[in-house]
């Protein structure tokens, strides 16, 4: 029998779960569903930073040459695992072109407004709502061992500050005045206040608690196998327990997204970026502060009664097997910058999918060619920081009103 919502939000991550809080705050009936549970996904891993200083795309010059370097070896923070895969390579072909400045900025700033429009509404959420999530706003760092990398970054404060973010020098006495943790050989790095931080699964499961409370209902275990087209609406959803249906429907199912839509003949551009994070017990000297080790692109977070190192990027395809010398890297590349790199006790090892798409923008807007079909997905690396943002925007521009952030940057049809 099909089952009838105002709203479909087809996925429970973090995007998808914003969508619908926003969504329920606008007076909306709304219904979810999950193949699994709410943010067990790319939302549950990561390093739970909230990143406006993450803005600069990664599409920049240099790039390329950059990653074939990277490319050769296996526990690289950037690799691509060999294989003949045609869409894979017109999606790094797309990437590449873009490795220009003209390019950079143009999505340095399309990125900055969402992150710091977000960054503003997770802080009124989180406390608005009263949600146990050890959210923190101590800045962050981001650390050096090498004078000449240094040097070579000093693009990373200029753009940060084009677009109104506050960037901190500090040099390597500076640094572990900060941090002690620090190892002698970090010589200098940065600290950028506006970021925050909170333990990702807690505030998933808050977030989830919350819109339950709204009137969502989320529906667990329902595989999305099918989407029924009549011309230019969606009429209904076929899953492994059932038939959906509503007049609008969201799709926020980040790096399954291009499997679903391939369906309606969409071009929906985003790879699968598989990231991995080692969560632990806290180490007897543990960081304050998040910290990001540059050099290795590794970060590192501290909470009260656990610790997470992670981060890298692997392409290869929708593999979920745990790469043994990609773990074991994430550890050696925290132990060149602090003193105790991991926790007495390893609690998970685990990786997951980001989604990626080619211009490392998000895609956020309807669907081109449908009435009822809005896309929020392709936040790639960004997804907790860009979250609330996105959920206010997806609402603003399904109930008519006047959205805050522009959306062009993040339209569908820029791919059409």
């Amino acid at each position: 029998m099909s089952q009838k919502s105002e709203v479909l939000v087809l996925g429970a991550g973090v995007i998808g779960l914003s969508c619908a809080y926003f969504l329920a705050k606008a007076g909306r009936e709304v219904t979810i569903l999950d193949q699994s549970t709410p943010g067990s996904g790319a939302s549950h891993g990561n390093c739970g930073t909230i990143t406006p200083s993450h803005a600069p795309p990664l599409a920049k010059p240099g790039m390329v040459r950059q990653a074939l370097t990277w490319m050769v070896q296996s526990d690289a923070p950037f690799y691509i695992r060999p294989r003949f895969d045609p869409i894979l390579w017109r999606w790094l072909w797309q990437f590449a072109r873009r490795c220009n400045w003209q390019d950079f900025e143009q999505a340095l700033a399309g990125k900055a407004r969402l992150l710091l429009e977000s960054r503003r509404l997770l802080g009124e959420l989180i406390r608005t709502e009263s949600m146990d999530c050890e959210f923190r706003e101590r800045g962050h760092l981001t650390v050096f061992r090498s004078e000449a990398e240094l040097a070579a970054f000093d693009w990373w404060p200029r753009a940060l500050r084009s677009v109104g973010m506050e960037v901190e020098p500090l040099d390597g006495a500076a640094l572990r005045r900060r941090e002690p943790t620090l190892r002698p050989e970090v010589i200098g790095g940065f600290n950028t206040p506006l970021d925050a931080e909170f333990k990702p699964d807690r505030y998933v499961a808050e977030l989830a608690r919350v819109v339950r409370s709204l009137g969502v209902r989320i529906t667990e275990g329902a595989e999305i196998r099918q989407l029924g087209r009549d011309g230019g609406r969606i009429n209904a959803v076929a899953t492994s327990i059932g038939d959906f249906s509503a007049p609008q429907l969201v799709l926020a199912l980040g790096a399954w997204s291009p499997l679903l839509t391939r369906q309606l003949q969409l071009k929906v551009p985003i790879q699968p970026g598989k990231g991995y994070s080692i969560t632990s017990t806290v180490p007897t000297r543990a960081p304050q502060v998040p910290i990001v080790c540059r050099e290795r692109s590794v970060a590192i977070t501290p909470w009260k009664d656990s610790y997470r190192v992670g981060s890298t990027m692997e392409f290869s395809g929708y593999d979920d097997g745990l790469n043994r010398r990609r773990l074991d890297a994430l550890i050696r590349g925290a132990a060149d910058y602090v003193l105790d790199p991991i926790g007495a006790e390893r609690i998970e090892e685990w990786c997951g999918w980001r989604p990626m798409t080619s211009d490392d923008l998000p895609i956020i807007g309807l669907a081109p060619g449908l009435d009822n079909l809005w896309l929020a997905t392709g936040h790639g690396m960004l997804g907790m920081s860009m979250s609330a943002a996105t959920g206010l925007l997806v609402t603003d521009l399904l109930t008519g009103r006047q959205p805050n952030v522009d959306p062009a940057p993040y339209a569908p049809a820029r791919f059409h």
